[in-house]
This record gives C-alpha cells, sequence and structure tokens, in this order.
C-alpha cells in the first residue's frame, strides 16, 4: 500500500506497516492463551486493504470513540472503557502478551466496550475517517534512545498530521513519558505543528497526573526508579 500522507516514509524501510520491537516475550499463560483463542477473535478489528474503517460502527449506540496507541498491559485502557461507558475504546497493542493481559481485565469485569487490534496503530490512521476520533492517547511509548532510531519513534511529523485529520475539533492528545528526551522531542514535534495546541498553563498541569488518567504498573515503575513522568495534554484546534 502506498501511504497517502505525503510525509509518510516511501522507500520501503521505515513504512506504516514496518514493526519494530517484540511482539512476544513470555509464554502465555493456559488462561492468557486460551483467551487469545476465543476472546479476542470476538473483539479484534483488522486493517481494510482500501476504503475506510468506521470505528462508531464498531460500537452501536455509543457516543464517541476513543484510541489507544500501544495500550500495554491494558490498566489505562480497561479503566477508562470501564469509567466512560458510554465511549467505543479502541486499543493498538502488537506485543501479544500486553494483549492478554488486557483479555483477562476484560474477562473478569465483563468490559464490553473495547475493541482490539494486535498490530501497530500506524497503518489504523490512514483508513479512519476524517475527525471521527474522541480521545487518544500514546502512554510511555518505546523511547528508542539511540540517535540513529529516532526515526521508529511513534512521534513523527507525518503521523501528527495523521492523528490531525482523524481527530475530532477540541479532541485531546494525551502523551506520557518518564524519560526527558523523549519528552522534549515530543514538544519539538507538536507544538509547531498547526492542528495542535498544548493545553498546560503551569508547571503542574504537566507535571501532576490528572484524575481521570489512572496510573500504570510501568508508571509506578518509572517512579520507584526515580524518573517523574510528564503528563502531556494536546487539544485539537478546531477546523477553519
Amino acid at each position: 500500500m502506498t501511504p497517502s500522507n505525503p510525509n509518510s516514509p516511501k522507500d520501503g524501510t521505515e513504512g506504516l506497516r514496518r514493526l519494530y520491537g517484540r511482539r512476544q516475550a513470555f509464554r502465555l499463560r493456559d488462561r492468557q492463551d486460551r483467551l487469545v483463542r476465543e476472546l479476542l477473535p470476538k473483539i479484534e478489528i483488522a486493517v481494510p486493504e482500501d476504503g475506510t474503517l468506521d470505528p462508531m460502527a464498531l460500537f452501536p449506540g455509543k457516543d464517541d470513540v476513543w484510541l489507544e496507541i500501544g495500550f500495554g498491559g491494558g490498566e489505562h485502557l480497561a479503566w477508562q472503557a470501564e469509567h466512560n461507558p458510554n465511549v467505543g475504546m479502541i486499543g493498538a497493542e502488537p506485543f501479544i502478551n500486553g494483549t492478554a493481559k488486557l483479555l483477562s481485565k476484560i474477562d473478569d469485569a465483563g468490559i464490553g466496550n473495547i475493541r482490539i487490534l494486535p498490530a501497530d496503530a500506524r497503518p489504523l490512521l490512514e483508513h479512519l475517517p476524517e475527525a471521527s476520533i474522541g480521545r487518544a492517547f500514546l502512554l510511555f511509548p518505546d523511547p528508542w534512545p539511540k540517535s540513529r532510531h529516532h526515526k521508529r519513534r511513534f512521534v513523527q511529523t507525518w503521523v501528527l498530521d495523521e492523528l490531525a485529520r482523524v481527530l475530532k475539533d477540541g479532541a485531546e492528545f494525551r502523551v506520557a513519558s518518564d524519560i526527558p528526551g523523549y519528552v522534549a522531542w515530543t514538544l519539538e514535534r507538536v507544538m509547531p505543528h498547526p492542528a495542535f495546541e498544548w493545553t498546560a498553563e503551569c508547571a503542574a498541569d504537566w507535571r501532576n497526573r490528572p484524575e481521570d488518567w489512572p496510573g500504570t504498573r510501568y508508571e509506578a515503575k518509572a517512579i520507584r526508579a526515580g524518573r517523574r513522568p510528564a503528563y502531556l495534554k494536546f487539544r485539537r484546534i478546531p477546523r477553519g
């Protein structure tokens, strides 16, 4: 597939469907394996080869659809789904162990407003309709700390262009990271983007996690290690 965004890679080496990192680390437990085989097919979504994927069609009767990009163990996604029952939640995560953990949470709590894309989110963005997502989350993404790997970071200008297209006017794009270099990288790319504005008015706005932003095990691990996370909230500027 040729990316439609003129700023997206076209050399075949850094394309939308190129996935970096591991797909699986540890062998799944018996229950997790069963849920992957039995529950995942019932709530899994796939990226269409062409055309658009209407997210509202995945959640009949819901008022909005939110997207979490790389949900890790699923703690945040499950919390948001339970506390926002009128919202449909799409979670994209290529790491099967993380998907299995989220499936266990869905099964335990009987959560019915989550759909899972067990793959990278970038191809999905291309197939979502304009102004179709009410909120997007990118929490503690892989920082790819080596300079030669910075092109693998999720926050890139062409990805922001796609996010700007699919986010509704006034929608939030939330980013969290405990890596100062990634925080700076994010601000350097989002702040100049004409479709986004940073909502922080004082240091506390990005130093303190909001009440409707639950913590995760990764966040707790970072804090124990002495790393202070930043919680960034960007707003999709209304279209002219």
